[in-house]
């Protein structure tokens, strides 16, 4: 131990130790400190990224004279090559080392949100933003391996609560903030945002930053089959999963090619696991039964996270006609609720049973949803407060149990592989989800459409007394075709709400999914409490 309180930096495959003593006032060191602040602030763009452009995809479609099918790829591209990278940014660190992966993800995430906001066509924006996801993921699991080998065992209990804030806000605040930015300044700066606090990050993480040391070694044993296989399996299911409901899947000529492809590569990706001298990704992780009972639950909570995130915007901007400031400030109650929930569930976390406190989190999630299922077509930020705010308090009692949960009793050896798998796991959690989604409300919308449909007969008195009134006003108006004119009013109140009606549909579902979700916890072994997994008494 030297004078400052340092410990060596062990050298490469030596297992490594928490770099770090705590202060007599029980704060890390200022240095270290404000390096892992710094590193966080850096995920936090990253996976704020995800989202933003949600609420603004409207003004980029515009801007770039883009179609409808064109403008989705703005986050699709994105969400492909970020699940491509998450799983390899374990080798990458051991390679690399945490420092110099992160300065480097850091600095060409911010390269690339300067060239989003120069696109002047959707090709240019779709390859930027491919690029972009695909740099800047290694910030978010390289976060979590950093704030252990820096600090240790002792305190990822608060880590968590910090981390899992910034994993769960992010997502949640990207429609609020993109709303707020491209009303007030513009579509561009959904990416000029990045590029000083990117730059802030990537000095400081590299200044301040030296927890262990690069293998360089490593890149020349990198497995290149193993590699392709899991990129072609990870961006080929991603694709499957985002773009199968919109086009029948495997009706699809293209959805069903993508999928035998990724098929074939999964088999390639298994092979070269098994039998590569340095696989590209390191499994060993799942073997603890902590971390495997975590990275199941982390799945079902990405359909929470990611749908919920989806599905309220969904209904505020086509059904309520609100802006995207509007939106915004609707979906602010969650953001608020979950800051405040945080620390009484990192509490909560490091004494009780974590079972308890991730059942509490899913029976939150199912009532929200429950009371979501009432939806009407005037619903508004009244009616959805208190849905919001148990969707807050939900996100943060499973986020921070399930992460602690699957960490707790890891070996240090294993933390800079077991992040990617842990992030990739939850992510491919929420990308099945929305699939879900997708596919539940087109096939709901269909149903109720038809249903409303042949209900909307001249034969029923009050539908022909509506007709004849819609038919006078389209008179008075001076339309040259009044009877069409009330025959497309019509069509659009059965649109609209045949709509609300699937969306509802959706939050029954997600409803009965979340009360089962939350007696899966109780079907595994008992993980230890914080307090138990630092003092060595965790099984």
């Amino acid at each position: 131990m030297t004078a400052t309180g340092v410990r060596a930096v062990p050298p490469p495959g030596a297992e490594p130790q928490p770099m770090y003593e705590m202060q007599a006032n029980g704060l890390p060191p200022w240095g270290p400190l404000i390096a892992y602040i710094l590193m966080c602030f850096g995920m936090f763009l990253a996976i704020l990224d995800i989202q933003i452009v949600s609420a603004s995809l409207s003004q980029i479609q515009a801007g770039l004279s883009a179609s409808a099918d064109e403008i989705s790829w703005v986050q699709t591209s994105y969400l492909i090559a970020e699940v491509v990278m998450i799983p390899l940014s374990g080798f990458l660190a051991r390679a690399m080392s945490i420092k110099w992966l992160f300065v480097i993800s850091s600095a060409g995430f911010t390269f690339a949100s300067f060239l989003c906001a120069t696109a002047d066509t959707i090709g240019e924006m779709i390859a930027y933003r491919a690029f972009q996801g695909f740099i800047g993921g290694a910030m978010i699991p390289t976060v979590y391996s950093a704030g252990f080998l820096m600090f240790g065992r002792q305190r990822q209990g608060k880590l968590m609560v910090i981390t899992s804030m910034i994993i769960t806000l992010a997502p949640t605040l990207g429609p609020t903030l993109g709303g707020y930015i491209s009303d007030a300044l513009g579509w561009h700066w959904l990416f000029l945002i990045n590029i000083v606090p990117g730059i802030l990050v990537t000095f400081g993480v590299w200044a301040l930053v030296d927890i262990d040391k690069p293998d360089w070694a490593l890149l020349k044993r990198i497995d290149i089959l193993g590699l392709m296989g899991m990129a072609l399996f990870l961006g080929g299911l991603d694709y499957v999963l985002e773009e199968g409901a919109r086009h029948e899947w495997f009706a699809d000529d293209a959805v069903r090619n993508v999928a035998i492809v990724a098929g074939v590569a999964l088999i390639v990706f298994l092979w070269r696991l098994a039998t590569a001298p340095e696989p590209i990704v390191r499994v060993s992780p799942l073997r603890n039964p902590s971390f495997r009972s975590g990275a199941i639950l982390a799945a079902v909570f990405g359909i929470a996270l990611y749908g919920l995130v989806y599905l309220y915007p969904l209904y505020l901007s086509r059904i309520a006609k609100l802006t995207s400031t509007q939106v915004g400030t609707t979906l602010l109650v969650t953001g608020i609720s979950m800051i405040v929930t945080a620390p009484i569930a990192g509490s909560m976390v490091r004494k009780v049973d974590p079972r308890l406190v991730i059942s509490f989190g899913f029976l939150c999630f199912a009532v929200s949803t429950h009371m979501a299922s009432q939806l009407t077509a005037d619903w508004r930020f009244a009616e959805l407060f208190l849905p919001q705010v148990l969707r807050g308090i939900g996100i943060m009692s499973c986020i921070v149990s399930i992460s602690n949960t699957s960490f707790a009793t890891l070996p240090m050896s294993d933390l800079k592989d077991a992040p990617g798998l842990f992030t990739l796991v939850r992510n491919l959690g929420g990308a099945v989800g929305l699939a879900l989604i997708n596919t539940a409300v087109l096939e709901r919308f269909n149903f109720h459409w038809q249903r409303l449909g042949e209900s909307v007969n001249l034969a029923r008195p009050e539908i022909a007394e509506r007709y004849e009134m819609m038919q006078q006003l389209g008179v008075l108006r001076g339309l040259p075709d009044p009877d069409a004119g009330a025959v497309r009013i019509f069509a659009g109140q059965v649109t609209e709400q045949a709509l609300v009606m699937s969306y509802a549909d959706c939050f029954t579902l997600m409803s009965i999914l979340f009360a089962l979700a939350a007696f899966i916890p109780f079907l595994m072994a008992r993980p230890p409490t914080m307090e138990q997994a630092a003092a060595g008494e965790g099984h």
